[in-house]
């Protein structure tokens, strides 16, 4: 791959995974909730997503969501529930979110790696728009003729580390804005508008329509 091909990339990159999106708006609900250090379990998640969804690009299923109208709606709406399904339960929350959920002896850790971690993944697996840009953003900057399993690698690689600072940079901004919800009103409202935003973010999935539709 030429360098000039690989930085084209990285600026297409950086433009795409700076736009808020789920994978941004989880990193600032999770930089608020539970600080920017632990808010990044969840977008090493994401990153491990976007790896899946690479392979699975790589694979030839962007073909088949972008030609199979079942196969499209299917994923559409499991992210679409997954993304309302988180911002309702935000949107109900009724305590400060800059306050971290007390650990009961006996339960388990609601900020726990393991369901943070989860969260990025299935974020990043329920999103369709990944597959789709996946599939039609790579093959502009692959090489013809060298070996396309590294070119991907190199490429995702890319990606998910350009994800990764654009995530890193909400968090420490969203860590900026801690002090001023720290009242359960402000806490509160952050809630609602967060959780909107997620609701919003999962609706605007159905809005989106496959080449065969």
């Amino acid at each position: 791959m030429h360098l000039s091909n690989w930085l084209l990339f990285c600026s297409v990159a950086l433009l795409v995974t700076f736009s808020p999106g789920p994978a941004v708006l989880l990193a600032i609900s999770n930089a608020i909730a539970v600080g920017p250090r632990r808010a990044m379990i969840s977008s090493m998640g994401n990153g491990f997503g976007l790896f899946i969804i690479s392979g699975v690009a790589m694979a030839g299923m962007g073909v088949v969501l972008a030609t199979s109208a079942t196969a499209f709606m299917l994923l559409k709406l499991a992210g679409a529930l997954y993304l309302v399904y988180l911002g309702i339960k935000q949107w109900r929350s009724k305590t400060s979110i800059v306050a971290n959920a007390p650990v009961v002896p006996g339960t388990a850790n609601p900020n726990s790696f393991w369901k943070l971690f989860r969260q990025g993944l299935t974020v990043a697996l329920t999103n369709p728009k990944a597959i789709l840009f996946f599939s039609a953003l790579f093959p502009q900057f692959i090489t013809p003729g060298e070996p396309v399993a590294i070119q991907f690698t190199v490429l995702t690689t890319s990606f998910v580390a350009c994800a990764m600072l654009a995530h890193l940079f909400y968090a420490n901004l969203a860590r900026l804005l801690k002090t001023q919800l720290a009242t359960p009103g402000r806490a509160r409202l952050f809630n609602r508008i967060s959780g909107g935003a997620f609701v919003l973010l999962g609706l605007s999935l159905l809005r989106l329509r496959a080449k065969a539709a």
